[in-house]
């Protein structure tokens, strides 16, 4: 135990009160990971199955239902406490993947069935962390999120590693459709995280407390985003990490579909990617992330991402092939997951707590799907006028470096609001 306690000082560099809100943060991260990622190779592999040419039109449909789910989630959010109202979305999920499992398994509309849970999937995964996140903002403060975040984001890595776990073991003797039964179990899982998490929010002296129901209304997200500078320069910059996610995430697709045959082959492959990336977060944030946050901060962090990009982007416009793509996407996802996400999500630690919870959501749902579909079709559009894979990772690499410009402006307004609240916040003011 002396051992265990001298490892988690060392990792998670909490106070004492702050020590039982990281863990069950984590172990909720670790779950809700766990789930997508027995669900990612899946969806994968159906995208392809769907057909490659229909990825545009699958990423349109995301971005549409995003659209109508976004005035409910947001009263969910005025009206209810944060634990019920994530304890509802996640069983909405779980009865969502139940009744797949029974689709599928009836090989009910196999193509189109397909194209749904790939839509699906994308839904899931971008609700369910946008919620957690808010929930992480909601709990820790700026100072808090720069030593815990890269931890807490370890239990979400760690899960990831358990995910393509489970799918490469269970994937041959069980078949991939049984496979959702696991992640059902995972989602429930995480609910009982969330409810134990707020009950030592609710009880411990840092960090501080704060009413559970957010209120307001359903619709503030759009008025908070377009009312504030800081938010909309946030939302760009998501917008340009789909940019670069969807160009990158077409390329594989179109390379993996033209060299890789058979489904068991392909998602073979996307597992073993999710495996890496998983691998390599988890070291990265157990042993360095929330150390260079620290020191050098949310921008230059940030700025790590777009920074990878555009080697990738180089690399693919040289030699577009299946090895050189299956590294990029392996490192930017590192980068992501291990460095650049955790700083994000320091950005929302200065901002109001409707703005967390709703604007917030908006952005991280609403603004990335669109760009999704947006993307998209610009993908399609610039094949359709000729251009290779090495030529449009070429268009790229323009985007990747003002996308590197602008996380170092967001990294500057973010550290002036941290040192505004921490003024306004000092005994007396």
């Amino acid at each position: 135990m002396t051992l265990l306690q001298r490892w988690l000082d060392w990792a998670a560099p909490a106070t004492p009160q702050e020590r039982g809100a990281a863990l069950w943060s984590f172990a909720y991260f670790f779950m809700l990971l766990a789930g997508y990622y027995v669900l990612r190779p899946l969806r994968d592999q159906m995208g392809i199955a769907g057909g490659v040419k229909a990825l545009p039109w699958m990423f349109t449909a995301t971005f549409v239902t995003l659209l109508v789910m976004q005035p409910i989630y947001g009263a969910l959010v005025a009206k209810l406490p944060r634990a019920r109202f994530i304890a509802i979305v996640f069983h909405f999920f779980a009865a969502n993947l139940a009744l797949f499992w029974l689709l599928l398994t009836l090989g009910v509309a196999p193509v189109i069935m397909a194209r749904i849970f790939f839509v699906w999937v994308s839904v899931f995964s971008l609700f369910t962390v946008a919620v957690f996140w808010s929930f992480m903002a909601d709990l820790f403060d700026s100072e808090q999120g720069k030593r815990l975040f890269g931890f807490i984001g370890a239990g979400g890595t760690a899960g990831s590693l358990l995910g393509p776990i489970i799918t490469i073991g269970l994937s041959a003797p069980l078949g991939p459709v049984n496979l959702l039964i696991a992640a059902i179990v995972l989602l429930e899982l995480a609910v009982f995280c969330v409810h134990r998490l707020e009950r030592t929010a609710n009880t411990r002296q840092g960090p501080r407390p704060e009413p559970s129901r957010v209120g307001g209304s359903a619709f503030a997200g759009l008025r908070e985003f377009f009312g504030s500078s800081f938010l909309l320069g946030v939302g760009a910059w998501v917008s340009l990490l789909s940019f670069g996610a969807t160009i990158l995430y077409l390329q594989q697709a179109n390379i993996v579909a033209a060299t890789v045959h058979g489904a068991g082959a392909q998602t073979r492959i996307f597992a073993s990617i999710d495996l890496a990336v998983g691998l390599l977060s988890l070291a990265t944030q157990l042993l360095a992330t929330g150390r260079l946050l620290k020191r050098f901060g949310a921008g230059v962090a940030a700025g790590a991402l777009p920074a990878v990009y555009l080697l990738g982007f180089a690399a693919l416009a040289l030699t577009p092939s299946l090895a050189v793509v299956i590294v990029v996407q392996i490192a930017q996802r590192w980068m992501n997951f291990a460095i650049a996400n955790p700083a994000r999500q320091v950005f929302f630690t200065v901002v109001t707590r409707e703005e967390k919870y709703k604007a917030k959501n908006f952005i991280d749902v609403v603004v990335y799907r669109g760009s999704d579909a947006f993307y998209g079709w610009m993908f399609g559009s610039l094949e359709a006028l000729g251009l290779k894979i090495a030529a449009i990772a070429l268009c790229a690499l323009p985007v990747a470096a003002g996308w590197l410009v602008l996380s170092s402006a967001l990294g500057r307004a973010q550290e002036r609001r941290a040192v505004r609240e921490v003024a306004s916040a000092a005994p007396g003011d």
